[in-house]
């Protein structure tokens, strides 16, 4: 297993497991967040599994273009939770706002590192 075979595993089951404990912890989850509505944390998670799933086919597949989607909706998270946090659209929690604070940095770094990893890879184009 190459260097971005690698980074794309440790993304998919940071992903995989996020999105099972937004499942089965939702209630939990909510109230460090500071609300009873718990259905937000079910959608997230579903979306995260899926996702992990998508990163397990590019594993092996590995193909470039899939690969850079994967990269721009870490991304794409990392700049959601930054908008999160700084605009406080919602009456998150400090604990919440922390936890998200933590969590896009774990996927930067894994955006970072899937990168990095691409660009030293030769794969398909595709």
């Amino acid at each position: 297993m190459n260097k971005l075979q690698n980074a794309l595993k440790i993304n998919a089951l940071f992903s995989g497991i996020s999105g099972i404990l937004l499942i089965v912890i939702n209630q939990q989850i909510a109230k460090i967040f500071g609300t009873n509505n718990n259905t937000l944390f079910w959608i997230v998670g579903v979306i995260l599994i899926y996702f992990a799933l998508t990163i397990w086919y590019e594993i092996k597949r590995q193909r470039k273009l899939a690969v850079i989607w994967i990269i721009i909706q870490d991304y794409t998270w990392v700049l959601g939770s930054i908008f999160l946090i700084i605009f406080k659209p919602f009456q998150i929690t400090k604990t919440g706002s922390l936890v998200i604070g933590i969590i896009a940095l774990i996927v930067l770094y894994m955006g970072v590192n899937q990168m990095i990893n691409l660009n030293k890879t030769t794969i398909d184009n595709t």
